[in-house]
């Protein structure tokens, strides 16, 4: 049983992992807060959880339908959608305003790590079809199995946006002005990017 669950760990953090790492608006956004601030993936964690624990804990109590309902669906992509596109907009607006000083998102890490979270709304659709398999099988070995599951699948995220903004403050003093306009610029149209697809994907 131990060397089963052990093993289910390690799947469990391959495929968190596989999730957290690509590129998408919250890796955008921990780039933008990691400028500012070197420990801001570890706020941005906690706000990815503040969203994630609760969901993770509703779908083991049996609310995964929930989540891929059309009508809930469509709401999550359309509000989702807007924020991303403004928060991308923002970025835009102050890095042509100032010289490095003011480029940021318009809220904190903690709250970033929750609107980037809840404005997704394939996060959602993965847990409630890869997530789902996922808390089924850790919860076959018990509550504790679930709340180990929890904190590996979740420090997977920590240790990743950690990585990012650490990267990212300690190298900064390396970059050049144009380096930052295409850093940034390209971190706001991700933003965008995804903000109109969201937008686009519930529509259609």
């Amino acid at each position: 049983m131990t060397e089963s669950f052990g093993l289910f760990l390690l799947s469990a953090a391959g495929i968190s992992l596989s999730g957290v790492m690509l590129p998408g608006p919250l890796t955008a956004a921990t780039i933008t807060k990691g400028y500012r601030n070197g420990n801001a993936g570890i706020s941005i964690a906690l706000g990815h959880a503040v969203v994630e624990i609760p969901l993770m804990a509703a779908i083991y109590l049996g609310f995964a339908r929930f989540f891929i309902y059309p009508q809930v669906k469509t709401a999550i992509g359309l509000v989702g959608g807007l924020m991303l596109i403004f928060m991308g907009l923002m970025v835009v607006r102050n890095l042509r305003r100032s010289q490095n000083s003011s480029i940021d998102l318009p809220y904190n890490s903690l709250v970033t790590g929750i609107v980037m979270t809840g404005a997704n709304p394939y996060f959602f659709v993965w847990w409630a079809t890869i997530g789902i398999a996922l808390i089924a099988t850790a919860a076959g070995f018990g509550i504790i199995g679930l709340l180990i599951f929890a904190v590996v699948h979740w420090s997977c995220d920590l240790v990743w946006s950690q990585f990012i903004s650490m990267s990212v403050f300690r190298t900064r003093h390396l970059w050049t002005r144009k380096v930052e306009i295409i850093v940034f610029s390209t971190c706001a149209s991700v933003l965008v990017g995804f903000g109109i697809w969201f937008c686009i994907s519930v529509l259609t």
